[in-house]
């Protein structure tokens, strides 16, 4: 499914989480202290979840836009 960065971004963020999980591709992960940093490319975008290893839950996002997708 193709959605755009803008339409993405107006989603509830329990719908972000879920379209991410479910739908998008993991790039990498890093863990640095009680914190897991996993990214994902969804369509032509890139989501960053942020996950507390101590408190076994999402903690937070970044939306990034991936430049690539507009060069012409």
């Amino acid at each position: 499914m193709n959605i755009s960065y803008y339409d993405f971004t107006n989603l509830p963020d329990d719908a972000q989480y879920d379209m991410v999980l479910n739908q998008g591709r993991m790039i990498n992960e890093n863990t640095v202290s009680n914190t897991r940093y996993v990214l994902y490319e969804l369509s032509f975008f890139s989501v960053e979840i942020i996950y507390s290893i101590t408190k076994n839950r999402i903690s937070g996002k970044n939306i990034f836009m991936n430049k690539s997708a507009y060069a012409v």
